[in-house]
């Protein structure tokens, strides 16, 4: 057998791997939204929601309530997982994450200046009931400006540089959100913690459409990047002689990401480890290609979300757990498995 041959069977082999990786992913998906759908603090039948057999309360609380609860998780799954691939990619380290940059510790300061100060100074604002996402965005509008600035267009010293800076903008942050969190009243410093620990209860749809349209436009932004990608992975001076614009694809990729993230976080509060674990599993189930990357880590974050947001609201009813508390706990030993599996390479 000829070594074109033995080349494009295994060439055929992962294809199919992968393709038939995908499927699984989407299958679970799937079955977790069924799941998602039909179990909360009022239990559905989903064959009889799809007939109409269900009364008027049921019919408010499903559409009303646990819809929109549903399809924000979804949403904010994909966002934060696609987002942590395309930034791992682009970093080419294994440990970047969407809050790495400090984007998600500007939302996380924008969102707590408005529930500690908010109701005494912007009461009569004529957006009230959009102010904590508003101030969300603003605050991860004003950490990618920043970046911007300090790392001079992002090209000044490279990533490594851009790491740094990065975290720097988040021990600023945190720094803010402590202070905060020191002056807050009783039932400020309960939502203030709360939020930040992320949390799906409240939304509605006023909220959730202009989030929608925000992360679907910033995902489809990302997709004719993922060839970028794969060639950015051999270094950015082989990536520039293959004709690749090295930092137009850092323009895209971070603002887009930032869009996203800066969205999600607006309407989710803090969510942790679902950028960082999401992406390496689906690398260690479906290979490296980005094109699979991207289109696995949505499907796996969206249900790894889905089923996050299901057991925060069914494990200790009728209380509810922060979300951010299960990705944590899911996500906090494949991490430390993964420092791991580095140090040993």
């Amino acid at each position: 057998m000829s070594k074109k041959t033995i080349l494009g069977l295994s060439m055929r082999y992962v294809s199919n791997k992968q393709t038939t990786s995908l499927s699984i992913f989407f299958i679970i998906l799937i079955l977790t939204l069924i799941i998602a759908f039909s179990n909360g603090s009022f239990d559905f039948s989903f064959l009889s929601l799809l007939k109409g057999e269900t009364n008027s309360l049921e019919n408010t609380i499903f559409f009303e309530i646990r819809i929109p609860r549903v399809i924000l998780a979804c949403l904010v799954g994909t966002s934060l997982a696609i987002s942590g691939a395309c930034l791992q990619g682009l970093f080419r380290n294994p440990l970047a994450d969407p809050g790495l940059i400090g984007v998600s510790a500007g939302a996380a300061l924008g969102a707590s200046i408005i529930i500690v100060f908010g109701s005494t100074i912007f009461s009569k604002f004529i957006l009230s009931t959009f102010l904590l996402p508003l101030a969300a965005c603003f605050g991860s509008g004003v950490v990618i400006f920043l970046l911007f600035l300090l790392t001079k267009g992002f090209g000044y010293q490279g990533i490594t540089y851009m790491l740094l800076v990065g975290i720097a903008i988040n021990a600023i942050a945190s720094v803010g959100i402590g202070i905060l969190t020191f002056i807050s009243t009783e039932s400020e410093l309960r939502g203030l913690t709360f939020w930040t620990m992320g949390s799906f209860g409240g939304i509605t749809w006023p909220l959730l459409i202009p989030a929608i349209l925000i992360i679907i436009t910033s995902l489809i932004f990302l997709m004719p990047m993922l060839r970028d990608l794969d060639i950015l992975q051999l270094g950015e001076s082989e990536a520039s002689s293959l004709g690749v614009d090295v930092q137009r694809l850092k323009y895209r990729i971070i603002f887009t990401s930032a869009a996203t993230v800066g969205a999600s976080v607006a309407l989710s509060g803090m969510i942790g480890f679902v950028g960082l674990v999401v992406p390496h599993l689906v690398r260690l189930i479906a290979g490296v290609n980005h094109s699979y990357v991207i289109i696995g880590s949505a499907l796996i974050g969206s249900s790894l979300m889905v089923f996050a947001d299901l057991l925060a609201r069914t494990l200790i009813q009728p209380a509810e757990l922060p979300v951010g508390l299960i990705t944590s706990a899911i996500g906090s030993p494949f991490f430390l498995w993964l420092i791991f599996r580095i140090n040993k390479v």
